[in-house]
């Protein structure tokens, strides 16, 4: 057994705003494991600024890793713990290589096209009309879910743009979600909170900066509407800290974005806690090629939560990995009748 890793630029096809600033282009890595005739693939998806393991020895990392490839998945998993992208990667490789269709990685009626998955309609961050413009592009698609980045022009053109669509749609019609990435402050995350609660807004992801486990316990006990834990699960790899973590802040959601959290295996931790807990949760993924997308959605169909989930990535991206992976109306469908295109994958 052999094991090698390749970068890939992926280039959006227009500059997506997040609270962090404009996105234009990010790089990702794939992790690829021979065994004989059988070969097995997964995505590092590594997000700069954000990843916990955003380090410059990522690279010297993955060379390790492939070095170490007989070592095997378990013992490689828990000496890459504070690599989570790579642990997921490496997840999604091993699997990949134990089935016969690598790119079927967890098989159902998703990768049998006989359903999808109910998935959120993302606004990307821009302006007002920009913002306009998305969103109604998303309700005529059929999105019953939709979900606005929010932080980053002011927030009373963003709360003109989400009372504009309770005008025409009602909680009922259309559920709205809003993902701060932190952008408030502690001072004006209430206030902020109760203004969003008359617009019958279903959650809010982040709404401080995360790390500050007082401040967002406080807030999660007084908040008119749900918050959801998102960036705050990164960097948290001990179950004893991440069940900790629950323990004080008591959100009354978490989401999950396997690539950032240690992978499935990472994932699973935090969802038998939500369980023990009573926490609601849903899974996102964070930017990947349709490799790891793909991979994600799977293994998400699995897990049979009836929310939209932060699937809808797929599009993104101007050099993206062709794939069986289409959008129709508010589902993601696996089409067993399309075609993955290889060419930059770099296989040997």
């Amino acid at each position: 057994m052999e094991a090698y890793y390749s970068k890939h630029i992926l280039k959006f096809n227009k500059p997506s705003g997040t609270s962090r600033g404009v996105l234009r282009q990010k790089e990702t890595w794939f992790i690829i494991i021979q065994d004989k005739d059988k070969v097995g693939i997964g995505e590092c998806g590594l997000l700069p600024g954000l990843s916990i393991d955003d380090q410059p020895d990522y690279e010297s990392k993955l060379q390790w890793t492939c070095d170490h490839i007989d070592l095997g998945f378990e013992t490689l998993w828990e000496r890459l713990i504070a690599y989570p992208s790579i642990q997921s990667g490496l997840e999604q490789a091993f699997i990949s290589l134990s089935n016969e269709n690598r790119f079927e990685l967890f098989p159902s009626e998703f990768t049998q096209a006989n359903t999808g998955i109910a998935i959120n309609g993302l606004i990307w961050m821009g302006s007002e009309e920009f913002m306009s413009r998305q969103i109604q592009q998303k309700i005529k698609q059929g999105f019953g879910c939709i979900k606005m980045k929010i932080g980053a022009i002011d927030f009373a053109t963003e709360l003109k743009l989400l009372t504009a669509i309770r005008k025409e749609f009602s909680a009922s019609d259309i559920e709205l979600r809003v993902d701060a990435n932190g952008a408030f402050s502690i001072s004006d995350a209430l206030p902020k909170l109760e203004q969003l609660a008359t617009l019958d807004i279903h959650s809010i992801e982040q709404p401080i900066r995360q790390g500050q486990w007082d401040k967002m316990a406080e807030l999660c006990s007084k908040t008119p509407i749900p918050i959801a834990l998102d960036e705050e699960l990164i960097g948290i790899f001990e179950l004893a800290e991440k069940e900790k973590l629950l323990q004080q802040i008591q959100p009354q959601y978490l989401i999950f974005k396997p690539s950032l959290i240690g992978g499935f295996k990472g994932t699973k931790q935090w969802i038998d806690l939500c369980q023990k807990y009573s926490i609601n949760w849903w899974v996102t993924s964070a930017l990947e090629s349709n490799v790891g997308l793909n991979a994600i959605a799977q293994w998400t169909y699995t897990l049979n939560n009836p929310m939209p989930q932060g699937l809808g990535t797929g599009g993104l991206y101007t050099n993206n990995i062709d794939s069986p992976l289409e959008v129709i109306g508010e589902k993601l469908y696996y089409n067993n009748r399309g075609k993955w295109d290889t060419k930059y994958l770099k296989f040997k």
